[in-house]
């Protein structure tokens, strides 16, 4: 169990990922979705009661069933779509700010 937590502490790509845990993948998926699978694949490890520790095989297959599980949420769905970040949460992904306070920025800007 302990080579597979440092083996994962040296991951430093999100295709690091899939290679280690074997998954194939879909270059154009990632280019677009990176963060929000490997941020989605977190979330699905925190729903998740682990397999024993004791058990490498049995951890490996845990946490590559989630990053695989992770992986097919953006296959066919786009991050807009999934929500997993708190931009996309917020008023479907659209911020609205007021005329009011552009035109006080813009007073203040002036006033520099």
């Amino acid at each position: 169990m302990q080579g597979l937590i440092n083996h994962q502490q040296h991951l430093s790509s999100t295709e690091d990922f899939f290679r280690y845990f074997d998954i194939a993948f879909d270059e154009k998926v990632l280019n677009v979705s990176r963060l929000h699978i490997l941020k989605r694949f977190f979330q699905y490890i925190e729903q998740q009661e682990e397999p024993s520790r004791d058990n490498g095989t049995a951890m490996f297959a845990f946490y590559r069933s989630l990053l695989l599980k992770a992986y097919n949420d953006f296959v066919l769905s786009t991050p807009a779509e999934q929500k997993v970040f708190r931009c996309f949460q917020e008023t479907d992904g659209r911020r609205h700010v007021n005329l009011e306070s552009l035109r006080a920025s813009l007073s203040n800007r002036d006033a520099v």
